[in-house]
């Protein structure tokens, strides 16, 4: 098949196992902000992401891309804030999936419905002619799931969102809906997760959040 180097490049950092020592691996917590969650007819808008090692953010390898896009939703624009004539540099939705894929390697991939976020970055990958996705991922609201005591008297939620786990964990929500704030809230939680599930290695990590939903 004809693929960009780029592709190639991604797709040699497979070639490698996993470690299985939690602290030898990086985490690349990531958040896409979208027109909305069509996966044929919505676009994203943004991507933010940050790379956790050995249980610390590291701030300085932050990511985020603005993508330049036709369609445009005014109504999620007032949650995301968004606005589609913004001040802010934006790539073509090629060279935006390019700068992620350097960016994220065979890293695993962390989100709050992580499959929401995978699945539209799929989609792109698949308008530009690219093959899918080949990290593995985990799901902070799977794993936090984990956490919760059973009891037959208090009635479980059936979903977390990613508020009820920044006000579980006392986190701030200050940049709430935005690509980059929502994948710092989501890594501030694995952290909390981690300390509380104490994996033994990644695969035990791995089986503690069960099989991924797909979707929403």
């Amino acid at each position: 098949m004809e693929f960009p180097d780029f592709w190639w490049e991604y797709e040699a950092h497979f070639k490698n196992d996993l470690p299985d020592d939690i602290p030898q691996n990086t985490f690349v917590v990531l958040d896409t902000e979208t027109t909305g969650f069509s996966l044929t007819k919505d676009r994203m808008l943004c991507i933010g992401a940050l790379k956790l090692k050995d249980n610390h953010i590291v701030v300085k390898e932050s990511f985020e891309v603005y993508i330049r896009q036709e369609h445009y939703n005014t109504g999620s624009a007032e949650i995301h804030g968004i606005l589609k004539k913004s001040k802010k540099e934006q790539l073509e939705e090629l060279e935006a999936l390019k700068q992620f894929l350097v960016y994220a390697q065979n890293h695993i991939l962390v989100g709050h419905h992580v499959m929401f976020d995978v699945n539209m970055i799929n989609a792109a990958l698949k308008r530009n002619g690219l093959p899918k996705l080949k990290n593995l991922t985990l799901d902070t609201e799977l794993l936090y799931q984990k956490t919760l005591l059973i009891s037959s008297v208090v009635q479980r939620k059936e979903r977390h969102t990613l508020d009820d786990l920044a006000k579980k964990f006392s986190i701030s929500r200050k940049d709430r809906h935005t690509a980059l704030g929502d994948a710092y809230i989501t890594a501030i939680a694995l952290i909390r997760i981690m300390e509380r599930l104490k994996p033994k290695n990644l695969k035990d990590l791995i089986k503690k959040q069960g099989p991924s939903r797909m979707g929403l």
